[in-house]
């Protein structure tokens, strides 16, 4: 059967908007959970999914999911809560956990690393990258502050986190994307900071989940496999 043929009611607004990578993913992400309960095989689930990656529209991508239960259930669910847009008071100490400075150099922080509740980041004349795409969130609350002079400070998270930032910049840029993780616990990350004739940005990495939250999610998707294969 073609999904795409198939008579849809009359589209609604958000239906008629631009799909992002963001909605592709989502809808993927219901595909393949819908292979790992045996509600589609192999073949309807490549087949959906090329129609995914060919979709324009949120109503197009919706097509591909509307006879699965996961798509009414994220529809009458809740939607998580917005993360605060400061941390909460006393929860992260005046002191820093860790600091990292370039002057007229560069600094990395990178890889399976323990991230505290505090961390500096000083870029004069140099570039500092703070990479937590793998990082060990041992907190759930994490704040960055970043003080850019002629210099660059990069930070890349996970995206399935919560990212904030507080800030601004003089003869140059401060540009932290928010983000809101669908998951209530996922850790929430904080950059705060100035530039003076430099640059702060934070964004997330796509493709990047904490290790953590992704590992409960694949033993989910494990269990169900395990349990369509014993059939």
């Amino acid at each position: 059967m073609d999904l795409q043929k198939q008579t849809a009611a009359a589209p609604t607004p958000t239906a008629e908007l631009r799909a992002s990578d963001a909605d592709r993913d989502r809808i993927a992400d219901m595909l393949r959970e819908a292979l790992a309960e045996g509600r589609l095989t192999a073949d309807e689930h490549a087949e959906r999914v090329e129609g995914v990656l060919a979709a324009k529209t949120v109503g197009e991508l919706e097509v591909f999911v509307r006879d699965l239960p996961a798509a009414h259930e994220r529809r009458t669910a809740p939607g998580p809560a917005s993360a605060p847009s400061r941390p909460t008071p006393g929860a992260i100490p005046a002191d820093p956990d860790d600091t990292v400075v370039a002057v007229f150099s560069s600094a990395v922080r990178r890889g399976r690393w323990r991230a505290g509740r505090r961390l500096h980041a000083y870029a004069v004349f140099g570039s500092v990258e703070i990479d937590l795409t793998e990082a060990l969130f041992e907190y759930r609350q994490v704040v960055i502050k970043a003080f850019s002079v002629f210099g660059n400070v990069e930070v890349r998270v996970p995206e399935n986190v919560s990212l904030r930032g507080t800030g601004g910049a003089v003869l140059g840029s401060f540009e932290v994307v928010s983000l809101d993780s669908p998951q209530p616990d996922a850790p929430v990350v904080y950059v705060d900071g100035w530039a003076v004739l430099g640059n702060i940005e934070g964004r997330p990495k796509r493709g990047r989940l904490v290790a953590d939250i992704l590992d409960r999610v694949q033993d989910k998707v494990d269990r169900s496999l395990r349990k369509h294969l014993d059939r």
